[in-house]
This record gives structure tokens, C-alpha cells and sequence, in this order.
């Protein structure tokens, strides 16, 4: 019910028809609708473009493999899961240290795989497990949540190889680094895909402030016959297709990889350890899951 007594504009003491002041109250209505609609697009021209980080692809995904890492303290990984590469022959990048099995230098503690990168005198010392003969596949989201290592020199690294690479060799077996990060750039991480020819396509992330040893971090990949993409905290930040390789070179990522995790010291890329470089250096790994689609 609406009550005719009211105060309308300037007309006081006057009282109007309900259809009157129906009339009114709409038009008061329509504008203050345009007044609204002139501020959000006045708003809207005062905000710069800003680039929108690309959504997570998100899908149903079903758990087939994990290390979890709790075993008990002290302890080697699960010997059912990971293996060793062991020795100190610069694994083909000039790398300075000796990879073991000893606890020294890889263990599981408080629920963590821990890789320690050890200098005694002028040597080093770390290790680098593997899946290789015990698990593989093909497809799908590979991912490990990791507090990588710090410093000049020191090259932490989560990634897969072709299981047919004592047959075929490197490259050809193809190489897909889900996560890798030199020193000297504490703030980025690499994903890259190499193969055939030596290719070698990827792209970087550059964390926006602190550095990327500072806390936990998810590194992953989402991969299928024709593609993979690579993410750094659920962020798509690079996509290679089948498609971006050069004419009749093969496309190596169509079979299934092993898993690889290790903590390098020195070598081509990231250099060599300098007088800034504290040891020992640590890389805590919480988990590796590896996930299919449904």
C-alpha cells in the first residue's frame, strides 16, 4: 500500500495519483541505473589490461602411483619404487659431484625425501634416484611438491626419462624436465622437453617475489599422446605440441618415462659453486604422485 501524503520533488502538501507516483519512483529507477552504469564503465577505463594467468586444466584424475616418503627416519626411500644412479663422471653436463646411496646424502625424514648435497674439501657429494625398471607410464599428471636448494652452482632437478633409453640412447628416448633451477636464478623455474636432434623446447616462471627455496612449491606436468603441459603451483605456464617440432623430426613423449630426482652440483649451466655458496644444501621432497585420467 502506498501512502498519497509524501513529499514529491518540491511539491509539498500535494497529493498525488498512485499511478503518479508510480511514474516517479521508475524514472527515479532508470536513473539510477545509468548513473551506476556510467561509474562501472568510468571504473573499468581507469583499470589497466592486465594479463590473465591461464586456468588450471582441471579434470577428474584418478591416483595410480605415490611415494609419500613416510617411511622412518634415517631411512633409504622404498626400495620397491626407487633405485640409484651412482658415480662422479659429470654426467655429461661437466656436474662436479659423486652420486651415492649412502644416507649421508638421501634419506626420508619428518614425512620428507631429503637429498643433501655434501662438500668435503674440494669434492662433493649428493644422490640421484630413479624409478627406472621398477615404475613407469605414459600420460597423464606427474607432479611432486618440492622445497628445492640455494646457492651458485646448485642444480636441483625433477624429471623423466624414455624407458628405452638403453636401447635407443639419449636424446632419442626424449627428456621432460618438470622442474630444474640453477642457482644463480632463485627465482625461476624451468620445464622443458628435449628429444630427437637435440631439440629442446620449454619455457620458464619467474616467482614474483622471494625466491623459490623459501617455502614448498608443486611442480607438474599434465600429459597426453600430443602434448604436455608443465605448471608451477597449479599455474599453466608452457604448452609444447607434437606440433611445434620441426618437420620429420619425432615426437619421443608417445611411450612410457621414468621418474628421475636429484640435486646436481656444477656444470655447465648453472656453473660452479663459489666462495657465496653455503653447504650442505637440502632438497625436501613431500610427495610424487602420478595421476590418470578417468
Amino acid at each position: 500500500m502506498i501512502n498519497k501524503t509524501v513529499f514529491v520533488g518540491k511539491n509539498v502538501g500535494y497529493t498525488p495519483s498512485a499511478m503518479q507516483i508510480r511514474r516517479v519512483i521508475s524514472r527515479y529507477a532508470v536513473l539510477s541505473l545509468l548513473i551506476l552504469a556510467s561509474y562501472c564503465s568510468s571504473a573499468q577505463a581507469a583499470t589497466p589490461n592486465r594479463p590473465q594467468r591461464p586456468a588450471r586444466q582441471e579434470k577428474a584424475w584418478t591416483l595410480v602411483w605415490e611415494d609419500e616418503f613416510n617411511g622412518t627416519n634415517g631411512t633409504l626411500p622404498d626400495a620397491t619404487k626407487w633405485t640409484y644412479d651412482l658415480g662422479a663422471n659429470g654426467w655429461g653436463n661437466n656436474e662436479l659431484e659423486n652420486y651415492t646411496n649412502s644416507t649421508a646424502n638421501v634419506q626420508q625424514k619428518d614425512g620428507n625425501l631429503v637429498i643433501t648435497a655434501i662438500k668435503s674439501g674440494n669434492s662433493y657429494t649428493s644422490a640421484r634416484i630413479k624409478t627406472q625398471g621398477l615404475y613407469d607410464h605414459a600420460y597423464g599428471r606427474v607432479e611432486a611438491r618440492i622445497k628445492i636448494p640455494q646457492g651458485q652452482g646448485i642444480w636441483p632437478a625433477f624429471w623423466m626419462l624414455g624407458n628405452d633409453i638403453n636401447t635407443v640412447q639419449w636424446p632419442n628416448c626424449g627428456e621432460i624436465d618438470i622442474m630444474e633451477n640453477i642457482g644463480k636464478q632463485p627465482a625461476i623455474v624451468y620445464g622443458t622437453l628435449h628429444g630427437p636432434t637435440q631439440f629442446s623446447i620449454g619455457g620458464s616462471y619467474t616467482l614474483p617475489t622471494g625466491k623459490l627455496a623459501d617455502d614448498f612449491h608443486i611442480y607438474a606436468i599434465e600429459w597426453e599422446p600430443t602434448q604436455v603441459r608443465i605448471y608451477f603451483d597449479n599455474i599453466l605456464y608452457e604448452t609444447v605440441k607434437n606440433t611445434d617440432l620441426a618437420q620429420g623430426v619425432h615426437w619421443p613423449f608417445d611411450h612410457p618415462f621414468f621418474i628421475i630426482l636429484n640435486v646436481a652440483v656444477g656444470g655447465n649451466w648453472p656453473g660452479n659453486p663459489d666462495g657465496t655458496t653455503v653447504f650442505p644444501q637440502q632438497m625436501l621432497v613431500d610427495y610424487v604422485r602420478v595421476y590418470e585420467m578417468k
